[in-house]
């Protein structure tokens, strides 16, 4: 690899940066550029320490667009393998449980974070198809907190206790 071919990896922004806060608009623009950022986006999420999951306006982009892959996770979900999805909208939830989650955004904290146990997600795919999922567990922890993002939430904003709220060891 020559000097022009090589890669610039996006930084990942961390609170309290504002673009944290805004709310994406959906995509409307599929085809192989879209493709392109999907494959950016996952390679900064593979490149962070313990990324399962990561939005686009974590990386300054503000579309609706997220990546999850939970299959080496050893924590307990309907595992639907790697995910890249534009315009997710969750369409029915079942079950609460709370769970500890931390943030690429929020990187020195953890919390209890009150979550649907399952859920069924539509989202559109690279293409611009339109499909739909059962996510349970621990996937379905990453697509609500992911999906969060994209409406300018954050994992802090939805703590249980302030005495959940942890400082990463």
């Amino acid at each position: 690899m020559n000097m022009s071919d090589e890669v610039i990896m996006p930084d990942i922004l961390k609170h309290p940066d504002e673009r944290l806060r805004q709310v994406c608009p959906d995509v409307t623009d599929f085809g192989s550029d879209l493709e392109a950022r999907f494959a950016q986006l996952d390679a900064v999420m593979r490149a962070a320490p313990g990324g399962v999951g990561i939005a686009a306006p974590q990386i300054g982009w503000q579309q609706r667009m997220i990546v999850i892959d939970c299959r080496e996770s050893l924590r307990p979900c309907k595992n639907n393998g790697l995910l890249w999805m534009s315009n997710p909208v969750i369409e029915s939830v079942e079950g609460k449980a709370l769970g500890r989650e931390g943030c690429l955004s929020v990187p020195d904290w953890v919390a209890m974070v009150e979550r649907a146990r399952s859920l069924q997600v539509s989202y559109d795919d690279v293409h611009g198809d339109r499909l739909s999922l059962e996510s349970t567990g621990f996937e379905a922890r990453v697509i609500q907190h992911e999906l969060d993002h994209l409406d300018g939430i954050l994992f802090i904003d939805r703590v249980v206790s302030a005495r959940d709220l942890v400082r990463r060891m």
